[in-house]
Parts: structure tokens; sequence; C-alpha cells
């Protein structure tokens, strides 16, 4: 892609993304991703009514008069968007491509973050990491992953979640936010999620298409494997070809319901086809 394509396509979604999170997502963000914990600020003298197991002892006896430490929340998080780039992401059969979505839910995530004072990081992943963005603050960073998000081409297309989850948490040292968008078309990565849950923050931002949970009636076709690029012939007039498909749909979401249950991941399926502002602000108000 030519530099000034580029610059266009970066510029146009800052200005929508912005848009979103000043109008609508920056109040719900700093609520839903609360600080890691309490600060010391400063001490003060005992009032009526204060824990005294706050009082600052050292002080008190100098002073031969109470006084406690006061605390205040730690507000700077780290915010890490752990992005699934495999094959399967190249789909879309309405209004975007999955990862056209997930570089606009990016955007707004990451310009919520910096207008939180926190820091935002990348992982791109697809059977392996592929790009490691090192979390920092500022828009020109912000600006740098979004670019990063619309030229990057991964040099494998197949999936393996459990490696971008391995690779974030011992990369990431310091408890964060981490949000994963996926497909989550990938098996075998439930003891990698478990041990990242128990780390860090994790926020399952799941990416279909509608098409992707049925199969319309229309005849005999072809269809594409987007990540082993294999080919196959589908008899799509046969109704229980069309409804074995959507039973496995079915069976494969209650599963990852399950499993995020178990884990304790928050987690949203956004659409292809859908506007992403009410599944992210719904998942902000459960936080």
């Amino acid at each position: 892609m030519e530099a000034t394509e580029l610059i266009k396509r970066v510029r146009k979604i800052e200005i929508k993304t912005r848009g979103l999170t000043n109008q609508i997502f920056a109040g719900e963000y700093h609520s839903a991703f609360k600080g890691r914990g309490m600060a010391f600020s400063e001490v003060r003298e005992y009032q009526y009514g204060d824990d005294i197991r706050n009082i600052d002892w050292n002080v008190t006896a100098r002073f031969n008069h109470p006084y406690i430490k006061v605390f205040e929340e730690e507000r700077e998080l780290t915010v890490m968007l752990v992005i699934d780039v495999s094959g399967s992401h190249e789909f879309g059969t309405n209004q975007r491509l999955k990862k056209t979505l997930m570089t606009e839910l990016a955007a707004v995530l990451a310009f919520s973050a910096i207008q939180n004072n926190d820091k935002i990081g990348a992982i791109l992943f697809s059977d392996r990491v592929e790009k490691f963005i090192p979390p920092k603050k500022g828009r020109q960073h912000t600006l740098r992953v979004i670019r990063e998000l619309i030229e990057f081409e991964p040099k494998n297309r197949t999936t393996n979640i459990a490696e971008g989850l391995r690779y974030f948490t011992n990369a990431i040292k310091k408890r964060s936010i981490a949000f994963v968008m996926s497909d989550f078309i990938s098996a075998d990565f439930e003891n990698a999620l478990s041990i990242a849950s128990r780390k860090h923050d994790l926020v399952a931002l799941r990416i279909f298409d509608n098409r992707e949970a049925s199969i319309p009636s229309m005849g005999l076709v072809q269809v594409k494997d987007a990540e082993t690029v294999e080919y196959t012939w589908i008899d799509t007039s046969d109704k229980y070809v069309r409804e074995a498909y959507t039973q496995w749909w079915k069976s494969r979401q209650d599963s990852l319901n399950d499993m995020f249950l178990k884990r304790g991941v928050d987690n949203v399926m956004i659409r292809t086809d859908e506007d992403y502002v009410k599944p992210l602000i719904k998942l902000f108000k459960q936080r």
C-alpha cells in the first residue's frame, strides 16, 4: 500500500473512532476499567470516623497528634490488544471484513486508553507471534498501532490462540487489561487462557460474520478454507448438511461461553454487519 493511501486510511479511522471515543466511550471505559489499586497520596490529621488502620504512627509520634495516610486510586493502566491476524479474518459478506472490524475496535479502545492516560500496546498473532508493539502512551503511538493493523501482512495464515496468549503472559509482567480479538476458530487454548486470566484482566471480543452461523441453500458450492487454502465442495441444497453445520456452530459458541465463564473472562460477540457501539457499551456496563 502506498504511503499516501495508508495515511488517508489511518486518518479516516482516527476521525471516526476518536469521535466515538469522545462522545460515547470515555466515561464507560473509565468506570469499567479501574486502576490496579490504591497509591499513597498524603498524610492529614485524623478526623472522627477515619479508619484507624490508616494511622501513620511515625508522623503521629513526631507531632504527638494522630495523622492518617490518604490513598487515591491508581488510574494508569497498561492496555494490550492481543489480535488474531490469521487468514480467517479476511472474510466478510456484508459491510466489512472481520479484520476491518477489528481494526476499528482496536482504534476505539486505543483512543479510550490514551484519553485516560493509559499505555497501549499490541500483539499480533497467527499460529505464531507475528509482531509485538510494546505499550506506550500518546497519540502518535496509537496511530502506529492502527497503521500496523491496516497494512500488516502475516507470514502465516493458520491460528494458534494459545501461542498468542502464552507470549502475552510472558512478555507483560505487570497486571494489565487485555482485549483478545479473534473469531476463536482454534482448539486447545483453554489452559493458556486460564494462566493469562489469573495474571491479567482479559476481555474476549468474538468477531464473526453472520454467514458463518448458517449456510443458505445455494446448491453445490465450492468453498475455500482461508487458513489452509484448501478447497472443498458442499451441497448446500441438502437440508441435513445445513442443519449439521448450524448445530456445529451453536455447539462451538456454547463451548466458548462455558470456557470464558469458567475462567472469569468477560466476552462479547460482535458481527461484521452490526454497529459495534451497543455491544461494547453493554460489555463496559456489565463490568
